[in-house]
């Protein structure tokens, strides 16, 4: 950390470039707490609706600025040298992205649980998902554009595009012209923890929030069941399923 800096252009170059990505994390924070605000002030059906056009004007501006300061081209608003990456690199990079976010919520969980304890870190986590999952629900959406009620289709959908599904081992069966069963088959946590030779780690009450707000958030008419999520026993091929029923 600088120790003597009076201003920015005391900084050495190492401390100058921390404090660049200093101020893409306080970035990020400010445009998640923009967020959180609308939503606490006008609920989250209008937050969302607003942060889809809020980030879309964000987005647009920053690229065109960062493309100015860095040099590089925009295409349609992508970065070019995005677009020009080898198809098996930019799969890597999306699959690295959902590594992050994955390892970012882990170390979130056990910097609460070893500063206070497993229950908050649980409660934290579980309410964390009640936000998240309908946010990433929407995310998706809007990005396949599934429209308001896309049905069973649309959830299968929006499911292979989850953060999940770059980072753990998946399957969906269709069980009956209404209904279909979703199994995570290898789960990158829990599969951590098998080779610890530690039980697994009891995620039920995190599911229980976190795939029926996915779900309704795709469709409001459907339904979501629980058939079986640690602690529950479970056999070697999955550790946790979820069955998905729409109404008629």
């Amino acid at each position: 950390m600088p120790s003597n800096a009076q201003t920015p252009d005391d900084l050495t170059r190492a401390d100058a470039v921390r404090f660049l990505l200093d101020l893409f994390h306080r970035l990020a924070m400010h445009h998640a707490m923009w967020y959180a605000e609308v939503a606490h002030q006008l609920g989250q059906d209008k937050a969302r609706s607003i942060l889809q056009t809020a980030h879309a004007r964000s987005l647009d501006i920053q690229m065109k600025r960062l493309s100015k300061t860095l040099g590089f081209e925009l295409e349609d608003g992508i970065p070019k040298p995005l677009l020009d990456l080898p198809e098996d690199t930019l799969v890597e990079l999306t699959r690295a992205v959902a590594a992050n976010w994955l390892v970012n919520d882990g170390v979130w969980f056990q910097t609460v649980e070893f500063s206070r304890n497993m229950f908050d870190a649980k409660r934290c986590n579980d309410s964390c998902w009640a936000h998240f999952s309908p946010f990433e629900a929407h995310s998706i959406k809007q990005f396949l554009g599934l429209g308001d009620q896309p049905g069973l289709d649309g959830l299968k959908r929006a499911l292979r595009f989850r953060l999940y599904a770059f980072v753990n081992e998946q399957s969906i069966t269709d069980e009956t012209p209404t209904s279909f069963v979703f199994q995570m088959n290898d789960c990158r946590v829990q599969s951590a923890r098998k080779r610890k030779g530690l039980e697994d780690y009891p995620c039920k009450s995190a599911g229980i929030v976190e795939y029926p707000t996915f779900a309704e958030a795709i469709d409001p008419r459907i339904t979501t069941e629980c058939i079986g999520c640690p602690p529950d026993d479970h056999p070697d091929d999955w550790y946790c399923a979820w069955r998905f029923t729409l109404a008629t």
